[in-house]
């Protein structure tokens, strides 16, 4: 707590002597929730749509020869 309120008193200082203004304020906080962002998809080692359609394809055409080999046995 002691940081956020440290943080919030910097900036209410900043603001009172009129060295930031709201469109300051309005930008670091967008930055910063983009960082935050970016960060969060970084570390859930996501893949693209395409690559996921493509795997997605694979693993299709692999059921489908499982099925039949499956079936093939069962006939014997």
């Amino acid at each position: 707590m002691k940081n956020s309120e440290k943080i919030l008193k910097t900036l209410s200082d900043l603001i009172e002597n009129g060295i930031l203004t709201s469109k300051d304020i309005k930008k670091e906080i967008s930055e910063d929730i983009k960082f935050k962002k970016d960060k969060l998809i970084n570390s859930l080692d996501l893949v693209s749509r395409k690559e996921f359609e493509v795997l997605k394809k694979v693993v299709q055409k692999q059921d489908l020869l499982l099925k039949k080999m499956i079936k093939k046995k069962s006939k014997r």
